[in-house]
Formats: structure tokens, sequence, C-alpha cells
């Protein structure tokens, strides 16, 4: 009889800790300790992930799928460890549902791409939220001026949530409406987003949804069965993994389905000078070599984000998120952009008379790295009539100690603004 294996038990969280484990942490900027909040741009690596993708260059460098040889062996090995340990993070019933991109980007224009020849017809609709990043926008034009369809588009409140009752109605009401594309967390806001309600009411009309969960899969639980969705995309580098790497999510029978959007080698099964065929799931969307170093490495930062309770870490970051939320609205003239109920650790600032621009170069020379500008999310900008925003985006293994340091240095910076 078999015993059931006890539950690997996760590492106590303390942020100290954690820190130690991310080198950059000690640089000094400008002879200033780093204190580092552009998380939801790109998140700093922990030593082992580092590691593990400098020990492949220097053990195994070889490539994947195509050799008897050792190292050929290895690399292939170490790369589909890297997917399995994906597969069970988000929750995926098969490893070959993951497919790895380069990123979001990559992952949304594969699925606009593939998605637009498959479901798109003149006269069809797709429909996105008005707080989209670009790269869930202009695919999603791209395809809709392919194949004739048209994009509607979710209003945002001024609180930066949907419009429920909009959104009901869009996909209600909308008899030709063949896809949704909206993103699990908004990188300018923060907000979390209620995408399993939107996702369900979609599924009974039969709408294909595709999920943005770049700055989700960093800070929530995610589980994309329980989320019902057909195909979801996130970036390794905002979750502490390397840049260049990505995941898109897809069921089984959705992705078979699917053509694929690039041809050349591994996704192929045969070839002729007439005619080709594709290879099994996940190759038939992986063309050409992949970034083998960074996978490896992103399977080594979901692994070690699985060794720490997801929770615990959630709760470190609202802590941060509330009391950086108290102490800026104290500054006179400072008025946060997104205030929804339910966010992330993003906060999004414009303060009266001063550019976000000359703040964020003067914090930096406090060594305090944020991001400046639209964020890549211009039509949300519009919404809210300003033409760009200071943002601080919140880690595991920021501080309460870094966020007051930010405060000092907004306070500091707009007495020399004004």
């Amino acid at each position: 009889m078999k015993t059931k294996a006890a539950p690997v038990a996760k590492s106590t969280f303390n942020v100290e800790e954690i820190r130690a484990q991310f080198p950059i942490l000690k640089e000094l900027v400008h002879g200033k300790p780093l204190v580092y909040f552009d998380n939801g741009a790109t998140s700093q690596k922990p030593r082992r992930v580092i590691k593990a993708e400098s020990t492949y260059y220097a053990t195994i460098n070889a490539n994947v799928h195509r050799g008897v040889h050792t190292l050929s062996t290895k690399a292939t090995e170490a790369q589909e460890a890297a997917r399995e340990a994906i597969r069970k993070h988000i929750n995926a019933k098969h490893a070959h549902e993951a497919i790895f991109t380069s990123g979001t980007t990559a992952g949304i224009n594969l699925a606009a791409t593939s998605l637009g020849q498959l479901l798109l017809k003149p006269g069809d609709v797709v429909v996105i939220s008005g707080m989209e990043h670009h790269s869930n926008i202009v695919p999603w034009q791209l395809a809709c001026e392919r194949h004739g369809a048209v994009l509607k588009v979710i209003p945002i409140t001024e609180s930066g949530e949907w419009d429920g009752q909009l959104a009901d109605e869009l996909i209600c009401q909308l008899a030709n409406c063949k896809i949704l594309a909206i993103s699990h967390v908004s990188n300018t806001l923060g907000t979390i987003n209620p995408v399993k309600k939107l996702i369900a009411l979609a599924k009974k009309k039969g709408i294909t949804t595709v999920v943005d969960g770049a700055q989700a899969i960093a800070h929530l639980d995610v589980d994309v069965q329980d989320l019902g969705c057909d195909l979801y995309a996130f970036s390794g580098h905002k979750a502490y993994g390397p840049t260049g790497t990505g995941v898109l999510y897809g069921r089984e029978e959705l992705l078979s389905r699917m053509p694929p959007w690039q041809g050349g080698g591994e996704m192929i099964d045969t070839v002729t000078l007439e005619k080709s065929t594709w290879a099994k799931l996940p190759f038939k969307f992986e063309a050409g070599t992949p970034h083998i170093a960074g996978i490896i490495g992103l399977g080594e930062a979901i692994s070690w984000m699985e060794d720490y309770d997801k929770s615990a870490m959630a709760a470190h970051e609202h802590v941060l998120l509330e009391h950086a939320t108290k102490e800026l609205l104290a500054i006179d003239g400072l008025r946060i952009i997104g205030t929804a109920k339910e966010k992330v650790g993003v906060i999004s600032f414009v303060i009266d008379g001063v550019h976000h621009y000359d703040l964020g170069t003067l914090l930096d020379q406090q060594g305090i790295a944020v991001r400046t500008g639209h964020h890549c999310t211009q039509p949300l900008m519009d919404r809210f009539g300003v033409s760009g925003t200071t943002r601080a985006s919140f880690a595991c293994f920021n501080t309460i100690a870094e966020v007051d340091a930010m405060v000092a240095g907004v306070k500091k910076a707009v007495k020399m603004l004004r």
C-alpha cells in the first residue's frame, strides 16, 4: 500500500532573508543604496536564477530535441523540467499546454494571429478593455484589420475598474463577438480585474477568452483551470526570471485547432517542397531554437516562488501598498490614478505643477528607481486626462524603509520643482 507523500513545507517569509538572495540590491546608484520600485517593468532576479542560466552556458550549452549526444539530452531534460514546473505553478492539465515564447507580447501576438485565422471573419467582434497594455491592443487591431473584424472596448470607471454593467452588456448583446482579450492585472493602475466572472459569461456565449497575465503572475495565485480561460500569457522577466522568456498557456483542444504563426525548424512533422505538416503540441508553436538558458532560468524562478508562501508574499506587498498610499496622499497636490478596491502593489500618481519625467529624474539621483510616462497605456492616460504618471511597483523584496525613502525623495523633489 502506497503512502501519500507529505506536502513540501513552504519557507517562512522573511524579507531580509529574501533580500539577501538578490545581488543587485547591494548596488549603489549615484552613491546611494538602490531602492528598486520598477518591478512592473522588470523584476530583479534571485541568485539561483542567475546561476541556473549561467550554469547552462558553462556546462551544457547544446540545442534541444535535436541530438542524441549527452549535452543535447541534458539541455532537453532541463528545458522540459522547466515546462513541467510551469504547468504545476499555473495548474494546467498538461505540460504541452505551456508554449514557450519570448514574453507576453509574443504570446498575445501568437494568439491574435492564430485565432484571427481560425475564428475571425468580416463583421465579427473582438472585445478588449480600456486599461490594456499596448501589447493587448495593437495585435488585436492588426487582426481586426486583416480579417475585417471590429474592436470594441470595455470602458473604465473613475476608480480605474471595468464598468461591470457595460462589460456584461458587451458580452451578452454582441451575437458576433468571437474573442475577449483582457488583462488580469493593470500594469498602470494595479487593478485586479474580475476576469473569472467575465470569462464565465463569455464561455456561455461561446466566446474564446485570452488573458494578459504579465502583471499577475508574480503577485497572484494563478490557476488557469479555475479561471476557465482559453489562453493565458505571461512573461518570465516580471516574475523573477530572465528577460526574453514567456509562456502562452492554451487549452489542448483549442491549441490543436489553432494554426501555427511561425514556420521553421522544430515546429514541423514532415516537409516536402510541396507541403508541410505540423509537429505535435507544444512544438507546433515553437519554431526555431528557443532561449534555452532563459527557459531554464524561468523554471528556476518559478521553483523559487513555489518555495515560499505566496499568500505571505502578497500580504507583505499589500502592507507596502497601503503604507505608500497613506504617505503619498499626505503630499499636497498629489493624486493617485487608480483607486480600485482590489489592487496589487502598484501606485501611479501625478502631482500638481510637477512633470513626471522631472520627478523620476530627481528620484533617480537619490538612488530610487521608478517608472515615468504612459507605461504603454496611452488610451488609459487619455481616459484620465494626463500625459503620464510616476509609477512605483513593489516586489516581495521591498521594505517599508524603502517606501519611506521614496516618500522623502518625492517631498524633496517637489520642493525643488515647484
